[in-house]
């Protein structure tokens, strides 16, 4: 114990020593109507004043200070005191005062001193609880009459006016993080919950008002500069109703994530700013293990496009199933090399992952791959994604998407993959663009091989991921971060839209569904208006649309659709609902096997000859596609 500690120690006990003498003191006079022994006033009998002074004044002070020590007075860190050392407080000083009664009962009465009221020693025991707490936490008490004197104070000089929505545990902790705060940057303005019987209450002082449905009538009338929303536990409707009005006001948003995302904490607050991944309203998904862990726990898992924002992340979900290793088969080493590096930080007992440089278009270095690791699990990833640029080299994105696709999968059934998934997109039905359609062909090649090899083939289709490398979220946010302007095609162009992970996921639980040749198809909740979402992504940023940042129309592009589709026609007549409420599977179009091989054939030399070639052979492939040239596509040209 250091001196300090032992100097705390001495004088809260000194303190107690003093407190309970005073107590037996004050209580006397005030029993027998107040004087001091011995003086021309005095009211207090000499037997009584004899009774304290020869007995109690030492009686007392010992029982207190064995009592406080049983009960661990003396090592509490009074800082963090709550409702708990109150108790304890009451409790002790109860022990105390009944042991004197009981010491003044059976010890002191038969020697006939002087007899004493109980109620006498009931004062004492109130006067000695309450020196005792406040000379615990009449300094707290202080304290934070001087933070709140403070903040209301620095909300005159500018601080950021604070509205809380939630009056509950988390509501609480928020406010009692702002006023507990040096930083007097920031002033709990109001409360709002939806329990009406809070209606009027006050949570440490602040006002709580039943207003959860009036947030932007409240924020104008309480002047608000930022809103906390501390409902870790709300619904999924709820939170849409809220973040909606939220997102109309100028205010910045911070939120007290879901109660699966808090790592611990205690009272303080796990605050964070609300992303644009909140707005999807999405609920939770919960992943289904068993299924995932039948075909990776111990399997050699490659991943094609390992190093990509969605490839990286299902190395990182897959590493979670204890794979005996997981190859990263990608053309860039920079992002490989990130991603080794945070696996090999993560799980430094195990030689997990390996990375091998090159391109699926080379069927040799595929080959050397496949020889080299016999993946028991082949996720690929790798694809040419960016629609407009893939409309201006059609014959890249011919080659990677489904080329590299076709080399891969042969490896796959040369080689006993067990599992071959391929990962697809929304572009891909009834596709407008190159992009789109090479993917459609992709999905086809896929089919084609389920047929003829023992390798389980299948297909998970998505639409867009918020935050993935090209995608529409970055260029949003570095528009704004520029000043603007945030530039939008089409005020009524719609994208289903899922953050990172949510997609992995999905991707896995599907895999493990597994029939060969079919495609599964992600549940993406429901679109999202994409001037909505840059508004929404403007407001986040602290900015006001139209103010601060424009937005400006540019027209859509060629290639590019109003609103995107999940399945097509045809599929949407035979799609079922698997075991997993957010997966569906297709059943699988028919496709003449020796044709659909010709055309192939055709597609590939045209790669090596015009545009226009390139265009007809698709077109011949998937009659849904319109072409690159079609007047579609030249009437949305900006």
């Amino acid at each position: 114990m250091n001196k300090e500690r032992a100097g705390k120690i001495a004088l809260y006990a000194v303190c107690d020593v003093l407190f309970i003498e005073m107590s037996i003191l004050i209580a006397m006079s005030i029993w027998y109507g107040g004087g001091v022994p011995g003086s021309s006033t005095t009211q207090i009998p000499e037997a009584a004043w004899r009774w304290w002074l020869d007995y109690m004044a030492f009686a007392a002070p010992i029982i207190s200070l064995i009592v406080f020590a049983a009960f661990k007075m003396y090592n509490n860190l009074w800082k963090y005191a709550s409702i708990d050392e109150i108790l304890k407080i009451f409790l002790a000083t109860t022990i105390i005062f009944v042991s004197l009664y009981l010491y003044d009962t059976f010890v002191l009465r038969p020697k006939n001193i002087i007899e004493l009221s109980r109620r006498f020693l009931f004062i004492a025991w109130l006067l000695d609880t309450l020196l005792f707490s406040f000379s615990r936490f009449g300094y707290r008490a202080a304290r934070r009459f001087l933070l709140v004197l403070s903040h209301i104070l620095s909300s005159k000089a500018g601080a950021k006016r604070v509205m809380i929505i939630g009056a509950g545990f988390s509501g609480y902790g928020v406010v009692n993080e702002i006023l507990s705060s040096k930083i007097r940057d920031r002033i709990p303005a109001i409360v709002l919950d939806k329990d009406l019987g809070k209606n009027n209450t006050h949570l440490m002082g602040v006002r709580v008002l039943n207003a959860v449905d009036r947030i932007v009538e409240m924020t104008d009338k309480f002047k608000i500069d930022e809103i906390v929303i501390a409902l870790p536990n709300a619904s999924k409707d709820e939170m849409r109703a809220i973040m909606k009005q939220c997102t109309q006001t100028d205010c910045d948003l911070k939120i007290i994530p879901p109660v699966s995302e808090v790592n611990g904490g205690g009272l303080r607050p796990q605050l964070r700013d609300v992303s644009i991944s909140d707005l999807l309203y999405r609920d939770e998904i919960k992943m289904e293990t068993r299924n995932i862990g039948d075909y990776i726990s111990d399997r050699v898992v490659m991943v094609t496009g390992g190093g990509g924002s969605i490839g990286s992340e299902l190395c990182r979900q897959i590493a979670r199933f204890s794979p005996r290793l997981i190859v990263v088969y990608d053309i860039y080493e920079n992002t490989a090399y990130e991603l080794a590096t945070e696996l090999e930080s993560k799980y430094p007992d195990k030689e997990l992952l390996y990375v091998r440089i090159g391109s699926v278009l080379d069927l040799d270095r595929l080959s050397e791959v496949f020889a080299e690791f016999k993946p028991n699990v082949v996720f690929h990833a790798a694809a040419h994604k960016h629609v407009h640029f893939m409309q201006d080299s059609p014959a890249e994105a011919v080659k990677n998407n489904v080329f590299g696709t076709l080399n891969t999968a042969r490896c796959a059934d040369k080689y006993g993959v067990e599992r071959f998934v391929l990962l697809s997109t929304d572009k891909a039905v009834n596709p407008p663009n190159v992009y789109g359609v090479t993917k459609r062909i992709s999905e086809m090649i896929v089919q084609r091989m389920s047929e003829s090899s023992p390798t389980k083939f299948m297909t998970v289709r998505f639409g867009n991921v918020l935050g993935s490398n090209g995608s529409i979220i970055p260029k949003f946010k570095w528009q704004i971060a520029n000043g603007g302007p945030v530039t939008i095609t089409h005020p009524e162009a719609e994208r289903f839209f899922m953050t990172i992970p949510e997609a992995c996921q999905l991707v896995l639980q599907a895999s493990g569904l597994g029939k060969t040749g079919r495609i599964f198809v992600l549940d993406m909740g429901a679109p999202v208006n994409i001037e909505e979402l840059a508004r929404d992504l403007i407001r986040l940023s602290g900015l006001r649309p139209d103010k601060d940042i424009e937005i400006v129309y540019t027209g859509l592009r060629p290639g590019e659709k109003l609103k995107e589709e999940l399945m097509s026609a045809e599929e949407k007549e035979s799609y079922q609902v698997t075991c997993h409420k957010k997966i569906f599977v297709t059943k699988p179009l028919s496709i003449p096997a020796k044709q659909f091989d010709e055309q192939l054939k055709r597609l590939h030399n045209a790669c090596r000859q015009s545009p226009q070639k390139i265009d007809d052979a698709l077109k011949l492939i998937e009659p849904h596609y319109s072409g690159m040239n079609s007047e579609k596509h030249i009437a949305a040209a900006p």
